[in-house]
């Protein structure tokens, strides 16, 4: 088992002072260094970081996750590296616990735990890579009710393909063999790109069960939702692109077309969620 000099985090934050605070009390005491990448936030993240004493990167703008990442991961060293939301809080061992998962299994470039939201729910963080099926039944009907087929088979894989950039542990030499995250995606589907392009090298990505981690969905994503539908359909629409082959490509006009639709919708139903309380 490798001693704590074996981890680092990396933080990307923006905006999210209420909660970097207790994010970065939960791994001092597990990683030996980590890294806040701020981008420009115009609270006071940058200031709580420091008093906690991690080592700030001002990003001096909004650089997006994978770009921010990235940039945290070049300055780190060790072998085995947290990439973790400011809105995450982990327990204590979890790292220890991820990072036996990867000694154990060498083909294992990332590991995940446990995800639970803030009331204690399970969440769901490690997927299938989406098949068209399972994209247009879970894309659409998912918006308003995960428990049917699609979903299940998306969300809740026999084996995981991909592991949510809430909260993963990263073997470096395979981030790094890869190129690390693909920085054109500002925001979403990156962690699905990465462990796409890792299948793709031979790797695998696990899941340790002694690990749990508690996140607070939405801390900055919430200040800008409507920015952030579109994000997550560009950057879906991007990752259909790279990843349809062969005659599937013959596909892309109607998932272009699919995706427009699922945007307007997400649209509609956060307006009208806005404005009926029972429908929060």
């Amino acid at each position: 088992m490798p001693d704590r000099s074996s981890f680092e985090a990396v933080v990307v934050s923006w905006n999210a002072a209420e909660h970097l605070k207790a994010c970065l009390g939960s791994l001092s005491p597990q990683v030996a260094r980590t890294v806040v990448v701020d981008n420009a936030s115009s609270d006071h993240s940058v200031e709580t970081a420091r008093r906690i004493g991690a080592d700030v990167v001002e990003a001096g703008s909004n650089l997006g996750f994978g770009r921010a990442a990235n940039r945290g991961m070049a300055l780190t060293t060790a072998p085995y590296v947290l990439i973790i939301n400011p809105d995450a809080m982990i327990m204590a061992g979890s790292v220890a616990a991820m990072a036996s998962v990867l000694d154990s299994t060498p083909d294992a470039a990332v590991v995940g735990p446990r995800i639970v939201t803030a009331d204690g729910s399970p969440y769901p963080s490690a997927r299938a890579f989406p098949s068209l099926m399972s994209s247009v039944g879970h894309g659409f009907v998912g918006l308003f009710s995960t428990r049917n087929r699609w979903s299940d088979a998306y969300l809740h894989p026999a084996r995981p393909d991909w592991i949510a950039g809430t909260a993963m542990l990263v073997r470096r030499t395979a981030f790094e063999a890869v190129g690390g995250f693909d920085e054109r995606y500002f925001m979403y589907v990156e962690d699905v790109d990465l462990c796409w392009r890792l299948a793709a090298a031979g790797w695998t990505v696990a899941v340790a069960d002694d690990a749990l981690v508690r996140h607070v969905v939405g801390a900055s994503s919430e200040q800008r939702p409507y920015r952030m539908i579109v994000e997550h359909h560009r950057s879906l629409w991007r990752f259909a692109c790279r990843s349809q082959r062969g005659i599937a490509r013959a596909g892309l006009p109607l998932i272009a077309a699919g995706l427009v639709g699922r945007a307007g919708l997400s649209v509609l139903r956060r307006v009208v969620s806005r404005r009926s309380p029972a429908l929060h």
